[in-house]
């Protein structure tokens, strides 16, 4: 029997890093292709195929399924949020181009079978209930990040209904792990605080007190993008993409939950740009759709994953 194979686009990044190692752990290492603009030296990118790929060359992407023949395509390659507010024209061209480069390939090659394609809470705005965010609501988001998840979501279950091309998606929250570096996001001081904890017991933080966001810690995030991909495809019901949640909290949470482990520790904060981003976006999310159509259930609280982080972090800094 031919063995599955996938491609993972934009594998370098916080999540992709992640999701490469687990999707070798399921396949074998040959069977997953990792790629991005450039390689990483994380070591996770030595164990299988890895090649140089600029989403927005197309014929570059068609050459590499007509080579590979991927099954299964993570698409996870975009500029982040406050990334994308510095160049608000290259954030639109990324997110939106690269995007419908792996929808018409799914649908034109015949070689791909489903697609897989982040969204995030940045698709909500101002608008929007801040708690228990609906599934389905008000979604004005105020920034070309928010507006590029937007209009991808439509874009995914716009192909769904016209062509068949099996898109699932997912609404991230703020993601935190520790085997790569923050990628450019708001919710960012989450990650980096950890490490601050560790190195000078002091954290200066970009959001003010109060500013509460919903989180995921990576095991569940990663848990959550391979079930809603193995799910049998009659399980979902939404092709524009799912709310997912994990934990709420402000940076003062966040702070308290690591002093339990290092009682020295404090945080002062120094609201920048990053904060009207913030306060346009979601507190605690509703994600009973998931939950009912997929069985997604989160494993880990605030308590936890900062225990996880402090211990698997440490040895960098010992």
């Amino acid at each position: 029997m031919t063995k599955e194979t996938v491609l993972v686009i934009g594998s370098c990044g916080q999540l992709g890093t992640e999701l490469v190692e687990a999707l070798r752990g399921i396949y074998g290492d040959a069977q997953v292709v990792a790629s991005d603009i450039r390689k990483s030296d994380n070591p996770v990118f030595e164990a299988g195929p890895f090649e140089e790929l600029d989403v927005l060359d197309e014929a570059k992407l068609k050459s590499l399924i007509e080579r590979y023949k991927p099954s299964q395509v993570y698409h996870l390659a975009a500029l982040l949020s406050a990334t994308a507010e510095k160049n608000p024209d290259f954030g639109w061209k990324l997110n939106m181009e690269g995007l419908f480069h792996v929808l018409n390939a799914a649908r034109d090659m015949g070689i791909i079978k489903k697609v897989y394609w982040p969204s995030s809470i940045a698709a909500f705005g101002p608008n929007t209930s801040r708690f228990d965010t609906p599934q389905f609501g008000a979604m004005d988001p105020t920034t070309i990040y928010g507006i590029s998840k937007l209009s991808g979501e439509l874009y995914a279950q716009y192909y769904f209904n016209r062509w068949g091309v099996d898109t699932r998606s997912l609404r991230y929250p703020g993601l935190i792990g520790y085997k790569s570096a923050p990628g450019g996001g708001t919710t960012d001081y989450a990650v980096s605080i950890y490490h601050d904890a560790l190195t000078t017991g002091h954290h200066e933080c970009f959001l003010g007190e109060g500013t509460i966001l919903p989180m995921l810690y990576m095991p569940d995030a990663l848990k959550a993008t391979l079930d809603i991909m193995h799910a049998p495809a009659d399980q979902i019901k939404i092709r524009s993409s799912y709310n997912l949640a994990g934990m709420s909290f402000g940076p003062e949470e966040i702070a308290a939950s690591i002093a339990k482990q290092v009682p020295d520790f404090s945080i002062s904060d120094h609201p920048d740009y990053r904060q009207a981003i913030a306060n346009s976006w979601p507190a605690v999310i509703d994600d009973s759709r998931a939950r009912e159509d997929w069985g997604w259930k989160p494993d880990y609280d605030l308590d936890r994953m900062t225990q996880d982080m402090l211990e698997n972090l440490k040895p960098l800094y010992s």
